[in-house]
């Protein structure tokens, strides 16, 4: 399936031109607003879109087309009541039943997978899978795409074409680990016998396919498995994609016969007008639930019982919101969580003993796993730095996702009972997917972050859905790039120990040996920042030197003779700025610290009134009890 989210969109009419909409929905219930914000319905009486009125909870027209003004009144932005929406999609679903062969296809629908976290049904995920996908024109519409042009997107070897980041055999090549390899063979195009507004209401399916073989193609040679069953039936109809009814992008099955061979599941999207048009990212999306089985990872609003719209996983995996990357044409990896179910990850790295880790980016044979104490809830970790597949992404950084086969990205409370399948720690905490603000932004990914990043009890949280604590938590991540550090364990927050001085010691006048005054830190730990704080009296700091010695003996220059005739040195000095105080890190914090002031030029005098010390200390990792 393939959902839209308020993108504007080209739809045809059948007595008018193409008009330009705001689409938000799917293949069995969409809502169509102008630019605007005016609802509209695509009456089929007058052949064109009209404004819409709501009466008793429903959308009727008013007769009134998008070339005349909106009618007094009318309020924008009207939607259906739950009830009529739900009424509609199960009539939609029932029409492609009768149209499919009388398959209800309930699995595909749903959020949630049956068989282990996936669809019911084959899968196709490894090994060569030869596809089948017909090129199809209607009467009224055509297309300049050619057959050598489609080819070159499934099939190319370095597809980059109108901006395309590979074809779609490299880009399951390159998500499977090369254990998938899928190719096409493409025939066509080939011309239906009705007009493009026929086939709204009438799938095409069946009649492309006998078109096919009509010409004389061979339907055995699309059969890997030796099952007499098509593997991968794609169809592809001229002009730019109309979202609305039967032609509307989805992944279905269909009952059809042809001598032996029979099929089962198919994808039919657009060719669009112009190869320019072209993108892989509906394709990719379709075919993932076609050949792999995976479920949808957003949220319609009214499946499973839930009635509120969520963005589930967003733009993080190609069965969110992925595929729509970059017009389609750098759609988003496969997530973490769904190669490791597909079988696609040959490596895991166990996360449950602490300490550090490198999170490798497009290393896509392998799966950072976290597990609970529930054999299907588990987190995984995983590197989703802005490069390679992941160019597009609206964040760049690491993501973790709290996973659950049992659970359903219909459902986004984040309780014990409804939860997503696999959700996207946003990592400022806003839960934005969760509510429907957007379908991704740039804080959702944890970026460089000293100390603990994600705990049971930082925000978000580690913590299980049942609210018992995971004892899973980051701290120390790296910044984006292609690897990122991170240190897992149960982290104890930063210790912050200070300590003051306050000597009122005169500093001898031009003597190199100064005055020391020490600080003692009785804390233990491993220093990851420092801070510190001088004061002193002097009408020329320019005469002054200063500096910082640890309990091992490092030695770190504050003040080296600078500020010329000024009067007093009242600084603080941070090693969370860039290039200073980095001597000391890594230092232990236990012991005496010993500020050393000295006067390097004879006439003026001063005097060391006070000093101070922070000491933060490195998270200690903690492997959890087993």
């Amino acid at each position: 399936m393939s959902a839209i989210f308020g993108e504007v969109l080209t739809l045809g009419q059948a007595k008018g031109p193409d008009v330009p909409l705001k689409v938000v929905g799917d293949e069995h219930y969409a809502r169509y607003e102008t630019l605007s914000g005016y609802t509209v319905l695509h009456d089929a009486e007058l052949g064109l879109f009209c404004y819409a009125r709501l009466v008793a909870g429903a959308l009727r027209s008013t007769g009134i087309p998008l070339t005349q003004a909106a009618p007094a009144g009318l309020q924008r932005h009207i939607q259906e009541s739950f009830d009529v929406r739900e009424l509609k999609a199960t009539a939609r679903r029932l029409r492609r039943s009768a149209s499919t062969g009388g398959r209800l296809e309930a699995e595909v629908v749903r959020t949630f997978g049956p068989n282990q976290g996936l669809l019911a049904g084959r899968v196709l995920a490894s090994g060569p899978v030869k596809g089948l996908t017909i090129l199809v024109n209607f009467q009224d519409v055509t297309t300049t795409v050619t057959r050598a042009d489609v080819e070159e997107m499934l099939n190319g070897a370095n597809y980059t074409r109108n901006g395309n980041i590979c074809s779609a055999r490299e880009y399951f090549r390159r998500v499977s680990s090369g254990k998938l390899d899928y190719t096409n063979v493409v025939v066509g195009p080939y011309t239906l016998s009705r007009n493009r507004q026929f086939y709204v209401n009438n799938l095409l399916i069946e009649e492309a396919l006998q078109l096919a073989v009509a010409a004389g193609l061979d339907l055995k040679q699309f059969d890997s498995r030796d099952e007499d069953i098509i593997d991968a039936l794609n169809v592809l109809y001229a002009g730019p994609t109309q979202y609305i009814e039967s032609l509307w992008p989805h992944n279905s099955s269909i009952d059809l016969q042809f001598g032996s061979m029979r099929t089962d599941l198919y994808l039919l999207t657009s060719l669009g007008r112009t190869p320019a048009e072209l993108s892989i990212g509906t394709f990719c999306h379709e075919n993932g639930h076609l050949l792999c089985r995976f479920p949808d990872m957003y949220d319609y609003g009214k499946r499973d019982g839930d009635t509120v719209v969520s963005a589930g996983i967003g733009s993080y995996c190609l069965m969110g919101s992925g595929n729509h990357l970059d017009f389609g044409r750098s759609p988003s990896p496969v997530c973490g969580y769904l190669r490791d179910l597909v079988g696609w990850c040959d490596n895991e790295v166990d996360l449950s003993t602490a300490g550090q880790h490198q999170a490798r980016h497009g290393d896509y044979n392998t799966v950072m796993k976290y597990r609970t104490t529930k054999p299907n809830e588990y987190f995984i970790v995983e590197n989703r730095s802005k490069m390679g597949l992941d160019r597009a992404l609206p964040a760049s950084g690491l993501a973790v996702y709290h996973c659950d086969i049992l659970g359903s990205n219909e459902l986004q409370q984040g309780t014990a009972a409804q939860h997503f399948q696999c959700a996207l720690l946003q990592a400022d905490g806003h839960r934005h997917l969760e509510l429907g603000t957007n379908t991704g932004d740039g804080a959702d990914l944890f970026g460089e972050t000293q100390g603990v990043a994600l705990s049971g009890d930082s925000v978000p949280h580690s913590r299980e859905w049942d609210g018992r604590d995971s004892g899973l938590s980051i701290s120390d991540v790296g910044s984006p790039g292609e690897h990122i550090s991170l240190t897992v364990g149960q982290a104890v927050t930063p210790q912050i120990v200070t300590g003051q001085a306050q000597p009122m010691m005169a500093i001898p006048d031009d003597a190199v040996t100064g005055v020391s005054v020490p600080i003692r830190i009785a804390a233990s730990g491993t220093v990851s920042r420092v801070k510190v704080g001088i004061d002193v009296q002097h009408p020329f700091i320019g005469d002054l030197n200063v500096v910082l010695t640890s309990p091992t003996g490092r030695r770190e220059v504050l003040h080296a003779q600078l500020g010329g005739p000024a009067d007093n040195l009242v600084a603080t000095y941070d090693s969370a700025s860039p290039g200073m105080l980095t001597n000391l890190l890594g230092q232990p914090m236990k012991g005496d610290w010993i500020l050393n002031v000295s006067d390097r030029a004879r006439d003026d005098v001063g005097t060391l009134r006070s000093w101070r010390i922070e000491l933060w200390s490195e998270p200690v990792a903690v492997a959890r009890p087993q």
